[in-house]
C-alpha cells in the first residue's frame, strides 16, 4: 500500500514521505466531504417532513399559531402493514371513469344539473395570479405499484367486497315509512346500501393538523356543511374507530373555510399559500402513517365547501386525482371533480348555528301565488343573462338583482320563497348554490341552473321527482318551461320536497338518514364503486 502511494505520489509531483503523507491527507479529505454531504442530505429530508407549513402566517396571527411542529406518537400502536393494492387507475380529467360495479348498485346519471351562491371572493381569472390549472403543476414523481394487501389490510378490503355483494343482490322494499320511494333511483339499493354502512363502515380521523385550519368547524355562514359534517363526524362513535388498522376510510379534518381565512393574502387574488398547506400536509400525513401509501389516497376523504376547495388541490398529484373529494363546488368541465369518485357536497346556508332548522317550512301549492322568484348579486355568467330577459318584464316571474326595500319591507327573502311555486337557483361564480337548499327547506321546487353541476347524492336520488334542471341556453324560455308543468305534476313534485327535506336537515345528534348519514353514505357508496366483484 505504502509504495501504491508512493508511486501515485510521483505522479502527482510529490515526494517521499511528504507525499505519501498528502495522499493520506487527500484520502481523509474525500471521507470527510463525503460523510458530512451524506449527513446534510439525512438532516435536510428530516427537516422537510418535521417542518413541513412554512408559509408564513398573516400580519394579523402570530408566527407560532400556523408553524407544525412533529406530532406525538399516536396513542394507539400502529403497526406497520404491508403496502396496499393500487387503486383504481384514474381516467383523463375530462372523462368519466367507468365503474366495474354492476348495474343494479350503478344510478343512472341525471342530466348535467346547476346552483351557485354568492362567494364573498371574487373567483380567480384562469391564467391570471394565483390561479393554478392541472396542467402547470409538477407532479410529485410517482412511487412503483404496491404488492396486494394481506392481514387485517385484507379485511378491510373483504367487508367492503361482500357489502357490495349484499348491495347488488338486494331485497325489493315494498315499503318502507322512514323511505319515501319515489324520491330514488332505486330505493331497494339505498336501503340495502345504507344498512351495510351501519353495520360495517368504520372511519378513521387523522389527530395531526393545527387548529384553526384544522378541528376547527364553522358553523354558520353559506359554506357550514364543511363545519356540520366535521362537527358531527369527530364526536361520532358509531362509525369512528381509533385503530386506523380496522378503518375502511380516513378523514382529512381541515377547513377550506378556515384556510381561506387564515392563510389567503388580501388583495393577492392567489390560493398558492392554501395549496402549499394541503400539500405540505397530506405529505407529512403520508411520511408519518403507513395508510396513505397502501392506496396512495384513495381510501381517504376531504369535505370543503369553499368554492377554492377542489382548485387547492393541485399541488399534490394523488390529494387531486385519487383522494375522495366531498366538495360543493362539484364542477365536471374543469377536470379537477371525477362523477363516480367524488362527492357533490350539499351547500347549506345556516344562519342560526344554534338552531339550524329555524324558519324551515312552507305553505302548500295551494296558497303559493307566485310562479318564480329569485333576487340575489350579479356572481358569474347564468345571472346577468336571467335578469336581462326577466327582470320587471313579467309580473309571474319576480326576478330582482338585490330584494328593493319597498318590497322586502312587505315580505322578506324568505317569505317570497315560501309564496313561490318555483325558486331559481342559478349559479354564481361556481355551479354550487345553497339556494338548492334553501329552496328544500321552505317547500320551493328548485329550478337549477348550472351546465356541468352534478347534484348532491344524484347516485341514490331521483332530481326529477322534485326539482326542474333548465340549461343555461334555455333561460329566454324559462316561463314557457315552467308553465308546461302540469299542476297536478307540480303539486306532486311539491310534496316530494317536503319528504325530501329530511335528507338535507342538520340535527345537533344526527339521526337516520339526515344530511350527516346522507354524506356518509355518498362517501361509502362511491368507494364501494372502486371494488369489483
Amino acid at each position: 500500500m505504502i509504495d501504491y502511494e508512493k508511486a501515485v505520489a510521483r505522479c502527482l509531483g510529490w515526494g517521499g514521505g511528504a507525499g505519501a503523507g498528502g495522499w493520506r491527507s487527500l484520502l481523509l479529505l474525500v471521507a470527510l466531504v463525503a460523510s458530512t454531504a451524506a449527513l446534510y442530505a439525512s438532516f435536510s429530508s428530516t427537516l422537510r417532513v418535521s417542518a413541513w407549513f412554512l408559509v408564513p402566517p398573516p400580519s394579523n396571527s402570530s408566527p407560532e399559531e400556523f408553524v407544525l411542529l412533529p406530532s406525538p406518537p399516536p396513542t394507539h400502536r400502529h403497526t406497520r402493514p404491508p403496502l396496499g393494492r393500487p387503486p383504481a387507475s384514474t381516467p383523463p380529467p375530462t372523462e368519466v371513469p367507468v365503474s366495474t360495479a354492476s348495474p343494479s348498485l350503478i344510478a343512472p346519471s341525471p342530466s348535467p344539473a346547476e346552483g351557485a351562491y354568492d362567494p364573498k371572493t371574487p373567483p380567480l381569472v384562469p391564467g391570471g395570479p394565483g390561479f393554478l390549472p392541472v396542467s402547470t403543476v409538477t407532479p410529485p414523481s410517482v412511487a412503483p405499484l404496491p404488492p396486494p394487501r394481506v392481514g387485517d389490510d385484507a379485511m378491510t378490503d373483504l367487508q367492503l367486497i361482500h357489502a357490495k355483494k349484499e348491495i347488488a343482490g338486494a331485497p325489493v322494499v315494498s315499503h318502507d315509512p322512514d323511505l319515501y320511494a319515489p324520491l330514488f333511483l332505486n330505493v331497494s339499493v339505498f336501503k340495502r346500501s345504507y344498512t351495510m354502512m351501519e353495520r360495517i363502515l368504520k372511519v378513521y380521523i387523522y389527530e395531526d393538523g393545527p387548529k384553526p385550519l384544522c378541528h376547527t368547524p364553522h358553523l354558520d355562514g353559506i359554506y357550514a356543511s364543511e363545519g356540520w359534517f366535521m362537527k358531527l363526524m369527530e364526536e361520532n362513535t358509531q362509525f369512528v374507530v381509533n385503530d386506523p388498522n380496522k378503518a375502511h376510510l380516513f378523514y382529512l379534518p381541515y377547513s377550506s373555510r378556515q384556510l381561506r381565512t387564515h392563510l389567503y393574502v388580501a388583495g393577492s387574488r392567489s390560493m398558492r399559500p392554501l395549496s402549499i398547506f394541503l400539500r405540505d400536509y397530506v405529505n407529512s400525513i403520508s411520511a408519518k402513517y403507513p395508510f396513505w401509501n397502501r392506496t396512495r389516497g384513495a381510501d381517504h376523504f376531504l369535505v370543503a365547501c369553499h368554492d377554492w376547495a377542489t382548485y387547492t388541490t393541485n399541488l399534490h398529484e394523488e390529494l387531486r386525482k385519487n383522494t375522495i373529494k366531498v366538495v360543493c363546488n362539484a364542477d365536471v368541465s374543469e377536470g379537477v371533480f371525477v362523477r363516480g369518485k367524488d362527492v357533490s357536497l350539499a351547500e347549506t346556508y345556516v344562519r342560526t348555528p344554534n338552531s339550524p332548522r329555524k324558519a324551515i317550512g312552507g305553505r302548500p301549492a295551494s296558497r303559493r301565488s307566485i310562479l318564480a322568484f329569485f333576487a340575489g348579486q350579479m356572481h358569474g355568467r347564468v345571472r346577468p343573462i336571467l335578469l336581462r330577459y326577466w327582470r320587471g318584464r313579467d309580473r309571474d316571474m319576480r326576478i330582482y338583482e338585490v330584494l328593493p326595500d319597498e318590497i322586502a319591507a312587505k315580505m322578506s327573502y324568505i317569505e317570497h320563497m315560501k309564496s313561490s311555486k318555483f325558486c331559481i337557483c342559478p349559479m354564481g361564480y361556481e355551479v354550487n348554490s345553497p339556494r338548492i337548499v334553501e329552496a328544500i327547506y321552505y317547500d320551493c321546487v328548485p329550478v337549477i341552473i348550472a351546465n356541468n353541476f352534478v347534484l348532491p347524492f344524484e347516485e341514490v336520488l331521483d332530481w326529477g321527482a322534485f326539482s326542474v334542471v333548465v340549461a343555461e341556453k334555455d333561460i329566454p324560455k324559462l316561463k314557457q318551461i315552467l308553465l308546461g308543468i302540469s299542476g297536478r305534476r307540480y303539486v306532486r313534485m311539491q310534496r316530494n320536497v317536503r319528504r325530501l327535506r329530511k335528507h338535507f336537515l342538520w340535527n345537533d345528534k344526527p339521526v337516520k338518514y339526515d344530511l350527516f348519514h346522507m354524506i356518509l353514505h355518498s362517501i361509502w357508496f362511491n368507494r364501494l364503486n372502486h371494488y369489483s366483484l
